[in-house]
């Protein structure tokens, strides 16, 4: 039976977002192609069909999670004003929430630490992904008002992965939610007084 292209299109979608959770929860090496196709209710044999390698299928999730990470954001902030949409920005990123749900957070925080080990396609679509994400950052700092907006940006999002990605690695709960809160409000204090 040969399905329509919406058919094979849906599916395809399908693939990704399952693969974008095993992708920020377990990294590349933790996403299984067969684990893959099952948990979307497919067969292995049809993952040929939708990617060329294992390595297609990563490098084009990663790329999908990043899309999908600007969607979330854009929405959750569309309806604020610029000061008011950085500041929710700050505090849904920097959260307890962000560190606890590692499946559905940001991939720069989930994946820093795989990269040296993957291909060149999926470091380059990385790449683009921070870019992208500074970019955005800057333009939401300059929205906001703030002086250096360009030179803030990559300063900026390396304080909220750093310190998601450390309170992710603290075993005192309480002591990974003080490091959240603290660089929460330091970040606002530094952009937003």
């Amino acid at each position: 039976m040969r399905y329509s292209e919406e058919h094979k299109a849906e599916t395809h979608k399908r693939l990704l977002g399952v693969a974008s959770a095993v992708l920020r929860k377990s990294g590349p090496d933790g996403l299984s192609v067969a684990e893959t196709m099952k948990a979307a209710g497919l067969t292995h044999g049809g993952f040929y069909a939708h990617f060329k390698s294992k390595d297609a299928l990563l490098t084009e999730t990663l790329t999908y999670v990043f899309e999908e990470m600007r969607e979330l954001w854009d929405r959750r902030t569309a309806s604020l004003a610029p000061r008011a949409g950085l500041e929710k920005f700050i505090d849904q990123y920097v959260s307890e929430r962000h560190r606890d749900h590692a499946a559905d957070g940001c991939p720069v925080v989930a994946l820093n630490s795989d990269l040296p080990r993957q291909s060149k396609k999926f470091r380059s679509a990385f790449d683009k992904g921070v870019k992208s994400m500074q970019t955005r950052l800057s333009a939401r700092l300059e929205a906001a008002g703030v002086k250096d907006h360009d030179t803030l940006a990559p300063a900026l999002l390396a304080m909220m992965v750093g310190a998601v990605a450390l309170s992710r690695t603290l075993s005192d709960k309480a002591q990974s939610d003080a490091l959240l809160a603290t660089t929460r409000e330091t970040i606002k204090a530094r952009l937003l007084s």
